[in-house]
């Protein structure tokens, strides 16, 4: 029952382990290196250069890692905005690559990592948000980086890629949508230290439990159908925000808490009789 109430605050604003800048280090998404993204300017401004600094740490000494094949995307609303660049190789496990971000907005950038020390591993992915211009940056809150436990969202690990149609969904809510409010900022500072205090260690035990992750994807279904409501309405106003957040919360309580309680106390009224 912790898990599944867990899951249903989680996903009431899921979005995939893509914290703020700058500067932030996030785990690969299986655990094999650290890394670390920072942008110059801290804050970008649209129509200028950014440059995207990216350091490549072994989590075991906490050192630049040298020798990683890697590719780097930058998306915005789903939509590559930048590159891929082909898979390159940086020796010194440090590179800095200019980027000009066209508009104000949440950007993405992804990278994947398939080599260390010349030696190829399967594909392991990153992704950072990039809050560009005055507004994005003051409507982001710092997210922890979720290193503990692996750092894999429950969504991304549940549909197996952080550009899944699900996963674009809830981060487009979260950014578009609830973000724009200060009721719903200050709601995602707070609810962060709580989301990812358990989050790595559900997403560790999908990615090791194939039908734990079917049980889970099923779980939060429902949830994507309910969320799917804030992507058709209007949110103009902190009060609207609040109605609608209360609104999806409770009738998520409805479908996982009242539904299956339902359920239990007719099965337990019917074998009494």
């Amino acid at each position: 029952m912790k898990i599944l109430l867990a899951i249903l605050f989680a996903s009431f604003l899921i979005s995939p382990a893509f914290a703020q800048l700058n500067s932030q280090v996030l785990p690969t998404d299986q655990g094999t290196l650290n890394v670390d993204f920072s942008t110059s300017p801290a804050s970008p401004n649209p129509g200028d250069i950014t440059k995207l600094s990216i350091d490549f740490l072994n989590p075991t000494t906490n050192t630049v890692q040298e020798h990683i094949d890697y590719r780097l995307t930058v998306l915005k609303d789903g939509v590559t905005m930048f590159g891929p660049i082909p898979l390159t190789h940086t020796s010194t496990g440090s590179v800095t690559i200019p980027v000009e971000f066209g508009q104000k907005g949440t950007y993405d950038a992804v990278i994947e990592v398939e080599g260390i020390l010349f030696q190829p591993i399967p594909l392991e992915t990153v992704t950072f948000a990039v809050a560009v211009g005055e507004e994005a940056s003051q409507s982001m809150p710092p997210i922890s980086d979720g290193k503990e436990g692996g750092g894999c969202l429950i969504a991304t690990a549940a549909f197996g890629s952080e550009l899944a149609p699900q996963v674009q969904q809830l981060r487009d809510i979260r950014d578009n949508v609830v973000l724009s409010t200060h009721s719903g900022t200050a709601f995602m500072t707070g609810f962060n230290q709580l989301y990812y205090s358990f989050s790595p260690t559900i997403a560790d035990y999908e990615r090791e439990n194939p039908i734990f992750k079917e049980t889970v994807k099923l779980a939060i279904t429902p949830m994507l159908s309910t969320l799917s409501i804030l992507n058709h309405v209007d949110v103009d106003s902190e009060e609207e925000m609040l109605g609608y957040g209360i609104g999806i919360i409770m009738l998520n309580a409805g479908i996982y808490i009242g539904l299956p309680t339902f359920a239990v106390l007719k099965v337990y009224q019917f074998r009494r009789k």
